[in-house]
């Protein structure tokens, strides 16, 4: 989008509350990031978070602990239609804005042993759903993908550069 920007990790919670409907988990999460980093922002600092989460038959899957974990997730995603939310929090002093996007793709049928490859060569380790569009499980295995490809990448930019369209318009 042709911004300049500094990237900064704020280490918070990423616990779930089981209150929470699927559609608001990633949300809420960017919005813990934003008001840990809001604290320590100088000016009128533009402050952008994001966190995605996959929702397959039911389950949240987030980000997977180890080998096996990823192994797991990516068996349920296998074959299967599940969708990417990623919630987003733009945030300065001044004001506030929070959005979640959805996509909805569908992975082909993988082989155990492509998977082992993938987990092996591509460490999907601080990946939701222990993948990533961008490499291999998204090069072989998407079959369609019905929404925003960045979405799935962690960012939906068309609906970032919309809110920063409209609250920058006259900075």
């Amino acid at each position: 989008m042709g911004l300049t920007f500094e990237v900064r990790v704020s280490d918070v919670d990423e616990s779930m509350d089981a209150s929470w409907k699927v559609t608001e988990v990633a949300e809420r999460l960017a919005q813990r990031k934003a008001e840990a980093l809001l604290a320590s922002s100088q000016g009128n600092e533009l402050i952008i978070t994001a966190d995605t989460v996959v929702h397959v038959n039911g389950t949240i899957l987030n980000k997977p602990a180890d080998e096996a974990e990823a192994l797991a997730m990516l068996k349920q995603l296998s074959g299967q239609t599940h969708e990417v939310y990623t919630g987003v929090c733009l945030v300065t002093k001044q004001w506030e804005e929070v959005l979640t996007d959805c996509t909805r793709v569908t992975f082909a049928q993988l082989s155990e042993s492509e998977l082992k490859h993938y987990i092996k060569h591509y460490a999907p380790f601080d990946k939701a759903g222990s993948y990533g569009a961008q490499d291999f499980i998204g090069l072989v295995g998407i079959d369609r993908l019905e929404g925003s490809y960045f979405n799935v990448m962690g960012l939906p930019t068309h609906r970032v550069y919309s809110v920063l369209r409209k609250r920058l318009a006259g900075a």
